[in-house]
């Protein structure tokens, strides 16, 4: 099979479209013939040797796709050949076959679904969700903002907020990004950040009070700023540090305003302490796609062979949503 293969650590340039060999199933594994894959922050970080799960080279990148099952294992139960999925691995979805060693996790691609739009779909859902309902108890009339809201986990927490009948402020760098996140997503209010004091606006918006709940992405001055729009008891989720690097957090702001700060780590979470939690990516996410909430927004599909043009799409921030890569 073809397959993006990294043989060495580095920038987008080091990936390639080799031969490899195709996966067998274990007795408990599935082999998933594969549409498209999602692209993620993580991927960049994992090419270049950056992320915390560490790879050795030469590997398979991709942690989430969509495609239709090839073959399962003998002790494989409820999965057949033919079956249309979403799935997710730790790499390897970057190949036309990927194996899958917990098709428990993985969910039916939803009636009237792309197997593009499925394979952006789990990653950025499973973050929101884990953000805004497991660690945040985001409920009705809660004032959510959302920064980086043109990014894959940005705009699936907008979605998922307004769901969940919050009031959705989201942020973003660019006039043109936002108006798609806005009609995408039905934001309640929309702010450039670069042209924009977000938090004179959020104050404004709120009538003074703040955020309930701020979910950040982006880290830096962006978090930094944020802790001045937080309302009195805000939960302030940190989901990564796409500006580069961790921020520095005031402790003065934390006490004065009683906020909570916490941490945002699906797959962590569930393995190291609340296994239980991952029964809702299995029950609770698959009934929210079939109503189209957290469906993505596919802004850029590139073939295998332009694999490092997807990562520089999301690296230079082209992206409004998601990034895919199709095998076809």
């Amino acid at each position: 099979m073809r397959a993006v293969v990294a043989d060495r650590l580095g920038d987008p340039s080091v990936l390639q479209v080799k031969e490899v060999p195709t996966p067998e199933p274990g007795p408990r594994d599935v082999v998933v013939r594969v549409g498209a894959a999602g692209v993620n922050f993580p991927d960049i970080l994992s090419v270049a040797g950056t992320y915390q799960h560490k790879q050795q080279v030469p590997f398979i990148p991709g942690m989430e796709g969509a495609g239709t099952i090839h073959a399962v294992g003998s002790d494989v139960r409820g999965w057949k050949p033919g079956d249309k999925v979403i799935f997710g691995v730790r790499p390897g979805a970057f190949a036309e076959y990927a194996k899958v060693t917990k098709p428990d996790g993985m969910m039916r691609l939803p009636d009237g679904w792309s197997e593009i739009e499925g394979a952006g779909y789990r990653v950025a859902a499973h973050t929101a969700y884990h953000a805004l309902v497991h660690r945040a108890g985001t409920k009705k009339g809660d004032v959510v903002l959302v920064h980086g809201a043109s990014g894959g986990v940005g705009l699936a927490a907008v979605q998922l907020a307004k769901h969940l009948g919050a009031y959705v402020i989201a942020t973003g760098g660019d006039d043109a990004r936002l108006a798609i996140v806005k009609s995408h997503s039905g934001a309640d209010a929309v702010v450039n950040y670069r042209t924009t004091d977000f938090v004179a606006a959020v104050k404004e918006l709120t009538g003074g009070k703040g955020a309930d709940v701020i979910y950040d992405p982006v880290g830096g001055e962006v978090l930094e700023k944020s802790m001045r729009a937080a309302a009195y008891g805000a939960r302030l989720l940190i989901i990564g540090f796409t500006s580069g690097g961790p921020s520095t957090i005031m402790s003065n702001h934390v006490l004065i305003k009683g906020l909570t700060v916490l941490g945002v780590r699906a797959g962590e979470t569930i393995a190291r302490i609340a296994p239980e939690l991952g029964r809702d990516y299995i029950e609770v996410l698959p009934k929210l796609a079939a109503q189209g909430v957290m469906r993505p927004h596919i802004s850029h599909c590139f073939p295998m062979e332009r694999a490092a043009d997807a990562f520089r799409a999301l690296i230079d921030r082209q992206v409004v949503g998601k990034v895919v890569i199709t095998t076809a």
